[in-house]
């Protein structure tokens, strides 16, 4: 059974950071484009940052530009997002997805297939 699963997300003030992982099981990653979204209260989720299946490419979303940094370790089957100079906007829950087959980094929900369940990230002013 194919599973995603978040952690390292918690209640920050900002200018803070945190580091969150993503731990996938089930099948192998190795080939698999892996993102990170975010979805605010009343907002749809959206798209904040992606690495590709080598691990050479990235991309981020406008909005976390030059503050999140994403990384993997296609070994350990593992996803990381690094977020620094966290704002109130960036409170969200996070959610670690994968694409099925070998893929650059993508930026639209529809192109994975495989999701986490989300980690609550909250930063107070």
């Amino acid at each position: 059974q194919v599973q995603l699963v978040e952690s390292g997300g918690g209640l920050v003030q900002a200018g803070d950071s945190l580091r969150l992982s993503c731990a996938a099981s089930g099948r192998s990653f190795s080939r698999s484009g892996m993102g990170w979204f975010r979805q605010a209260p009343g907002k749809e989720r959206e798209f904040a940052a992606a690495i590709n299946w080598s691990g050479t490419s990235t991309r981020d979303a406008d909005s976390v530009k030059g503050r999140f940094t994403v990384s993997r370790d296609r070994a350990k089957n593992t996803v990381s997002l690094q977020m620094n100079s966290l704002q109130p906007e960036d409170t969200a829950v996070y959610y670690c997805a994968a694409t099925r087959l070998p893929a650059q980094a993508m930026g639209a929900p529809d192109e994975y297939d495989y999701w986490g369940q989300g980690t609550q990230v909250t930063v107070s002013s």
